[in-house]
């Protein structure tokens, strides 16, 4: 029995306190509301503040802690709101501005704004019920006349959208894109005008405006794997393989699975592959193997025109680097006839002209290159170096003298040099106007060998400068170097003649 009156009398003490612990409890949340009530008025005064002095990326930490203390404050969703727009994030200000308008239908600022958002993304019929409900909530004489404004505005752009639509459906590409372009300057964000507009600038072929716009379709639109599709075609279809791949990337990066892109990845990814190889070929001096590849090129991609003339355009290059003159005045002058101002098909046909010294021609080639290239140190140079080898080919040409080609290597030289020194030596003639006839020709034949046998004298004589010419200093004393050793000259050195030429 004490036990159990000792139970009782506990059961009642702490009966007796329960209203007492509640109250306490009550207390404590109550301080926790006030301090969570403190919190977001701090937050929200500090986001005032740095929002004034445009600290945005401040004053919107502060404006989402507000938020998330108190998800019910309408000028905490509101305030964050105005700090997107002013970091010009419209689609992220658009649902707290929604929130406002769920929180406090009747705050007509935030009903204004969010009319001017939608209007600027298209959303017209949304975009006029906000200015129609605005009119309605007794607004402010600006507030009403902003939202007149922009009601009426709204109206215009929906009549001329049917506009823009049925002359697209016409196939007046032309007025469909200058009806869309009015619509855009209001409807800056707007999708779908734009879609449509870069479709009709792809049918009116004006790609650098269509990739603009899809572009900017990419941008405003989550998920728009059809603009990357279609910036990759445009980019193929005009010869950039590389953009084109990366746009291709893009769109797989969003779907792997899209088929008309991983189509189009496979086809890119194989051209991009045999240009980069071909580059390297050329780059590593390799140029028959490089025209073997741009060869393949034109058959992965015989239907794009501008793929076709960059590999004739490379291999005109490989074949006048690796001297092929004939086949290189060919190729690239098949590239000028597509492409009359192809400064780099210019060049190169100009230096294979040169190789077969027709130096007229590649005058003319640089001089037209000059035109289209101003300040291109190539062709300066280039020309600089034709006019020379037109001026030196009126007077003496030491390879015409052997009888040799300007790519002939020192063996070939020696050997036409034995054949003609041997010819034209002046002990074979009696006659003495024959004999002085002679002369002249071996020393020509002689001073030939000499320049074309010697690295430094032939590269000074292949950029137009004569070594043996006495009116220049060093070619003058180039010249006496060979008068005064041609004295007891045997120009065979070895071999069945033996006989001794003395030049007075």
């Amino acid at each position: 029995m004490m036990i159990m009156v000792s139970l009782d009398h506990v059961a009642h003490k702490i009966l007796t306190y329960i209203p007492y612990v509640l109250v306490l409890i009550d207390m404590r949340f109550e301080g926790v509301k006030c301090g969570r009530d403190d919190s977001v008025d701090n937050h929200m005064e500090m986001g005032k503040k740095l929002l004034a002095a445009g600290q945005l990326a401040d004053a919107l930490s502060h404006f989402h802690a507000a938020v998330d203390g108190d998800s019910n404050n309408y000028m905490a969703f509101y305030r964050r709101a105005t700090v997107f727009l002013a970091m010009g994030k419209s689609r992220s200000a658009l649902p707290d501005l929604s929130k406002v308008i769920e929180l406090k239908p009747d705050f007509t600022s935030a009903r204004l704004q969010r009319g001017n958002l939608l209007l600027k993304q298209g959303r017209l019929d949304e975009a006029e019920s906000d200015f129609k409900k605005v009119l309605k909530t007794n607004p402010s004489d600006k507030e009403e006349k902003e939202a007149q404004s922009q009601l009426t505005k709204s109206d215009e752009i929906q009549r001329l959208v049917a506009h823009a639509r049925s002359s697209f459906d016409r196939h007046d590409y032309v007025t469909a894109a200058a009806q869309l372009d009015t619509i855009i300057e209001t409807c800056v964000w707007d999708v779908s005008s734009r879609e449509m507009r870069a479709e009709c600038f792809i049918q009116m072929e004006e790609m650098g405006k269509a990739i603009s716009d899809l572009k900017a379709t990419s941008k405003l639109k989550n998920d728009n794997t059809q603009a990357f599709y279609k910036l990759s075609t445009i980019y193929y279809k005009l010869g950039d393989h590389e953009m084109s791949l990366n746009e291709v990337r893009e769109c797989l990066k969003l779907d792997p699975d899209h088929k008309q892109c991983y189509s189009h990845y496979k086809q890119v990814k194989k051209l991009n592959k045999q240009i980069q190889s071909a580059e390297e070929l050329i780059q590593e001096h390799r140029y028959e193997d490089a025209v073997s590849k741009y060869e393949a090129v034109m058959k992965t991609e015989p239907n794009v025109q501008p793929f076709s003339l960059l590999a004739k355009q490379r291999i005109c290059h490989a074949l006048s680097q690796s001297q092929q003159t004939s086949r290189a005045i060919s190729v690239c002058s098949d590239v000028l006839q597509t492409d009359p101002e192809n400064v780099s098909a210019l060049k190169d046909r100009a230096e294979a002209y040169l190789q077969d010294e027709q130096y007229d021609e590649a005058i003319k080639d640089y001089e037209t290159a000059g035109k289209h290239s101003e300040n291109d140190r190539q062709v300066s140079e280039g020309l600089e170096r034709a006019q020379r080898l037109l001026k030196q080919s009126q007077k003496r040409d030491y390879y015409k003298i052997l009888g040799v080609k300007r790519t002939a290597q020192k063996k070939e030289i020696i050997k036409a040099y034995r054949k003609l020194a041997q010819q034209w030596h002046p002990d074979n003639f009696q006659d003495p106007e024959e004999k002085k006839k002679a002369e002249k020709k071996f020393i020509d034949i002689v001073q030939a060998k000499e320049v074309l046998t010697d690295p430094e004298m032939r590269t000074k004589f292949d950029h137009g400068e004569d070594p043996m010419d006495p009116q220049s200093q060093q070619g003058h004393h180039h010249h006496q170097h060979f008068h005064q050793g041609f004295q007891g000259f045997n120009p065979f050195g070895s071999g069945p003649f033996n006989f001794k030429f003395n030049f007075n």
